[in-house]
C-alpha cells in the first residue's frame, strides 16, 4: 500500500459522520455562545453602571465575560469528550503554586475589593496618588488606571493607592480657589480689597454663593500679602484659576495699585539712613580708566 492510500485511508477513518456532528455541535455552541455572551455583558455594564457606577459597571462586564469563556470551554471540552478532572486536579496544584508566588498580586486583588467597597473615587474622577494627577480611566482588580491632563498612561496598583493619601478634585460638584496678591506698603488696603471683591463679582465662572472673600494673609518681606477666595464648579477650575489671575493684574493695573517685586533695602546702622549707591554711566567709566592708565 502506498503513502496515497494509507493518507486516503486514514482520512476517511477520521472525517466521518460522528466527527462531522460533533463540528456541528462546537460551531453551533461558538456561534449561539459568543453573541450571547457579548450581549450579557453589554446588560450588565449598562445595568451596574445605571444603578451604581461606572466602574462597578466595568467590573460586571468583565465578570460575565471570563465566567462565560469559562462556561464555553467546559461546554465545547464535554462535546469533545475530554474529562475534567485531570485539568481541575492539574489546576489545583498550579493555583498553589501561583499562590506562593503571587502574593503581591493576592495583595493588590484585596486592595483592589477594598477599593471598590469604599468607594473614594469613581471613572472619570480626577485624582492625585503622590505626585501622578490624572483622570481615572478604569478601577481593576489589580490596578487603577490614569490619563495624565499631558495624555500619559500610568498605572497605580491597588496596594499602593490603599497606603498613599489620595486626593479626589472632583469628588464635590464645587470648589473654591484662592489666589495670592501681593501689593505694596503704600497701598491702601481698602481699595485692593475693593479692587478684589469686583473682580470676584464681575468673574463668570465665579459663584456668588459660597461668597467672595479678602483675607489679609501677611506683612511680607516686600509686600503686602493678600489671599483672594473665591468658588466655582469643579468642572471649570482651571477656567476659573485661569481668569481670575488675568482679570487682578488687569484690574490692580487700571488702579495703579503696585503689585512690588522682591527688594531690599541696606543700612549701614541702626540710627543711620541708607547707604548711597551711585550709579555711573559709560563717561565716567572712561575718565577712570584714563585715570588709571
Amino acid at each position: 500500500m502506498d503513502s496515497t492510500a494509507v493518507s486516503n485511508f486514514a482520512f476517511e477513518n477520521i472525517i466521518t459522520d460522528e466527527f462531522w456532528v460533533l463540528a456541528l455541535r462546537v460551531a453551533i455552541i461558538l456561534a449561539v455562545g459568543f453573541p450571547v455572551l457579548f450581549i450579557i455583558r453589554r446588560w450588565a455594564r449598562s445595568f451596574f453602571t445605571k444603578r451604581y457606577a461606572s466602574h462597578y459597571g466595568m467590573l460586571a462586564g468583565k465578570i460575565v465575560f471570563y465566567t462565560g469563556l469559562t462556561l464555553l470551554a467546559i461546554m465545547v471540552m464535554g462535546q469533545l469528550g475530554l474529562s475534567l478532572a485531570p485539568l481541575l486536579g492539574a489546576a489545583g496544584i498550579l493555583g498553589v503554586a501561583l499562590g506562593f508566588a503571587s502574593q503581591t498580586s493576592v495583595s493588590n486583588i484585596i486592595s483592589g475589593l477594598f477599593l471598590i467597597a469604599e468607594q473614594p473615587f469613581k471613572v472619570d474622577d480626577i485624582i492625585t496618588v503622590g505626585t501622578t494627577t490624572g483622570i481615572v480611566m478604569s478601577i481593576d482588580m489589580l490596578s487603577v488606571k490614569l490619563r495624565t491632563f499631558d495624555n500619559q498612561f500610568v498605572r497605580i496598583p491597588n496596594e499602593t493607592i490603599i497606603k498613599t493619601e489620595v486626593t479626589n478634585l472632583t469628588r464635590f460638584p464645587i470648589r473654591r480657589f484662592d489666589a495670592l496678591v501681593s501689593v505694596a506698603y503704600k497701598e491702601d488696603i481698602g481699595e485692593v480689597r475693593e479692587v478684589l471683591m469686583q473682580v470676584a463679582e464681575k468673574n463668570e465662572y465665579t459663584l456668588s454663593e459660597p461668597e467672595p472673600q479678602v483675607i489679609f494673609n501677611a506683612f511680607g518681606a516686600s509686600s503686602i500679602d493678600l489671599q483672594l477666595r473665591v468658588w466655582g464648579q469643579s468642572s471649570e477650575f482651571l477656567l476659573l484659576k485661569n481668569s481670575i489671575h488675568e482679570e487682578v493684574k488687569r484690574h490692580l493695573d487700571e488702579a495703579n495699585i503696585e503689585i512690588p517685586f522682591p527688594h531690599v533695602s541696606l543700612y549701614s546702622g541702626e540710627a543711620t539712613g541708607a547707604i548711597p549707591i551711585e550709579i555711573k554711566g559709560e563717561d565716567h567709566r572712561e575718565e577712570e580708566e584714563k585715570s588709571n592708565q
